[in-house]
């Protein structure tokens, strides 16, 4: 790891959050509405956790911040798609750190 730069661990660290919402949404399923694998708790958790990395790093991310963000705000919007009650616009799953997600 020590030859490894921040900036591509930081990136690992992020898709790695963002494939894991994914699947807690049931993005991976042909029919998320029916996943088994859904679970919006966790997906929330997930979520903020990612907000928060690109929001504290977004100054080292370079050419990859744009494409971190736009995945995030993707999941943002599946998130709010997902949920029965959708959260009120700037409390919804890390719009803490990023605002609201329409």
């Amino acid at each position: 790891m020590a030859s490894v730069p921040s900036v591509e661990v930081i990136s690992r660290a992020g898709v790695m959050l963002m494939s894991a919402a994914a699947e807690k949404l049931g993005l991976a399923e042909e029919d998320p509405d029916t996943a088994p694998v859904r679970d919006l708790d966790e997906a929330r958790r997930l979520i903020t956790a990612l907000a928060g990395l690109i929001t504290s790093s977004v100054e080292y991310l370079g050419p990859h911040a744009g494409a971190m963000r736009d995945g995030l705000q993707t999941l943002q919007r599946a998130f709010r798609e997902a949920s029965a009650e959708p959260d009120p616009p700037g409390q919804g799953p890390g719009e803490k750190y990023t605002g609201p997600v329409h």
